[in-house]
C-alpha cells in the first residue's frame, strides 16, 4: 500500500539507511500494512548483508523480475521532500483527558527533527507511509494554512480560546526556514489577537519574537522550548536535525528579553539515559530566563516502541537493556501503557522518584511549574477595508 499523489510512494524498505542526520535506523512500514517483506544475505551475492533489520512492511524489492538485487542502486543518505497539501481545515479540535488545550495547529506532517523517541511517528502510517526513516524525510506541508485560518477565525460562530502548535510535528523543523508557514500563521493570529502557545525545539522560533512579543502584550502568547539533555552528543544522536540544548537555551532568553513568558520543558526524562540531567536542566533554563517549567517522561506508542529499541541498541547498546527495563517499569511492564505513563499522579517507583526530583529542583530554584493562563481579552476580528465598525468605535 503506497502513499497516492504526487509519486511520493515509500522508500525501498529493504534499504539500509545511513545513520548521519537521521535518528530511525530502519524504515519499517506501520501497522496497517497487509504485506510484508525481509531482505537476507545468503552469501552468494558478494555483498556484505545489510544493516537494515527487521521485518519490513510493504517493501517494494529492488531488481529484475522481482527478486531482490543487493547490488542494485540504493540512496544511502535520503534527501528530504516535501509535498503541498491543500488544506481544508486548520484548526484541529481536541477532546483528550491527557492535554489541556481543545484545539491545536499544525502546517506540516512529519518532522525532520528525527526525534527517535517522537510518540507522532505512527501518523505516518495512514499515509502508507513509514513512521521511521519516512517520517523524517516524507514531509508534508500546508501553503494554504494561513488562509485557510483566516477564514475559520472570521467565521460568525467562531468562539477564541488558546491554539496549541508544536503539539504534535515542530512548527520550526528546519523547511520552516524556507517555508515561512508558521510565520504566516503568526501574521494572522497577530492580526486577531488571538492567543497561541508554541511548543519547539528549534532555535529558529527566535526569528518571529517579533510577532510573539506583540501578542505577548496583550496577554496572548507564551512559547517553550523543549530541552531533553545538556550534552550535545546525545542530542545531536537522538534529535539529529534539532537545534543544539545551547541554542535553544538562547532561543528561551531572547523570547523572555522581548517580553515573552517563554519556559522549558524538560522532556522526554527517559530514565537511565537522560534523567540524571534533570536537575542541570532545569537550573540551565533559570539561568536562561525561564519563567515557568514542566517536563514529561517518555513515552512510546505503537511503532515507536521498536524504532526506539533498534535505535537504543546501536547508539547506547550498554544501557539498552537498563533503559527499557526502567521503561517498562513506567508502563505497569509494557513497552506503553497511557493509564500509566501518562497518569496525573505517578503510579510507578521510577516516575514518582522523577516527579520529586523535579518538584524539589524548582522549589530550590524558584521556578514556576504552573503555565500562564492566556487571555482572549484582546481578540478582535480585524475590519476589512471599507467595512463597517460597530456602535462604539471598536475595530
Amino acid at each position: 500500500m503506497g502513499f497516492v499523489g504526487g509519486g511520493m510512494g515509500r522508500r525501498d524498505a529493504t534499504a539500509p539507511v545511513e545513520r548521519s542526520g537521521r535518528g530511525a535506523r530502519s524504515n519499517a512500514g506501520g501497522r496497517f500494512e497487509k504485506e510484508k517483506r525481509e531482505s537476507f544475505d545468503d552469501g552468494w551475492s558478494g555483498h556484505p548483508p545489510s544493516n537494515y533489520s527487521g521485518a519490513q512492511s510493504g517493501a517494494k524489492p529492488s531488481g529484475v523480475g522481482g527478486a531482490f538485487e543487493p547490488s542494485a542502486a540504493i540512496d544511502l543518505a535520503p534527501a528530504t521532500v516535501v509535498q503541498d497539501e491543500r488544506a481544508r481545515t486548520i484548526i484541529n479540535y481536541v477532546a483528550s483527558p491527557f492535554v489541556n488545550f481543545d484545539r491545536s495547529i499544525n502546517m506540516y506532517r512529519g518532522c525532520e527533527h528525527g526525534c527517535i523517541y517522537c510518540f507522532a511517528r505512527p501518523t505516518h502510517a495512514y499515509y502508507g507511509l513509514s513512521p521511521g526513516v519516512d517520517f523524517e524525510t516524507r514531509l508534508f506541508a500546508k501553503p494554504n494554512a494561513a488562509a485557510i485560518l483566516d477564514r475559520e477565525l472570521r467565521a460568525p460562530g467562531y468562539r477564541p480560546a488558546t491554539i496549541a502548535i508544536g503539539t504534535n510535528t515542530d512548527p520550526y523543523q528546519p523547511i520552516e526556514r524556507s517555508r515561512r508557514l508558521m510565520r504566516s500563521v503568526l501574521e494572522v493570529l497577530a492580526r486577531y489577537r488571538h492567543p497561541v502557545s508554541i511548543l519547539t525545539k528549534s532555535s529558529l522560533i527566535a526569528r518571529d519574537v517579533d510577532l510573539i512579543a506583540a501578542l505577548a502584550r496583550d496577554g496572548a502568547a507564551k512559547a517553550m522550548l523543549s530541552v531533553t539533555t545538556l550534552d550535545p552528543a546525545l542530542a545531536r544522536a537522538m534529535e539529529p536535525r534539532a537545534s543544539g540544548p545551547r541554542k535553544r537555551l538562547e532561543a528561551v532568553r531572547a523570547l523572555a528579553d522581548a517580553g515573552v513568558p517563554a519556559g522549558v520543558m524538560a522532556a522526554p526524562m527517559i530514565p537511565g539515559l537522560n534523567d540524571h540531567e534533570l536537575d542541570a536542566i532545569l537550573a540551565a533554563a533559570k539561568d536562561a530566563g525561564a519563567a515557568f517549567v514542566g517536563y514529561t517522561v517518555i513515552r512510546l506508542p505503537l511503532e515507536v516502541a521498536g524504532l526506539f529499541r533498534e535505535w537504543l541498541e546501536d547508539a547506547r547498546p550498554e544501557r539498552a537493556g537498563r533503559v527499557m527495563r526502567a521503561i517498562r517499569e513506567m508502563n505497569g511492564g509494557r513497552d506503553y501503557d497511557p493509564q500509566w505513563s501518562r497518569a496525573r499522579t505517578p503510579r510507578s517507583v521510577m516516575a514518582k522518584l522523577i516527579g520529586r526530583r523535579f518538584e524539589a529542583a524548582c522549589s530550590r530554584l524558584g521556578l514556576a511549574t504552573d503555565m500562564p493562563v492566556l487571555s482572549c481579552g484582546a481578540f478582535r476580528p480585524p475590519v476589512e477595508k471599507g467595512g463597517q465598525l460597530s456602535l462604539f468605535g471598536e475595530s
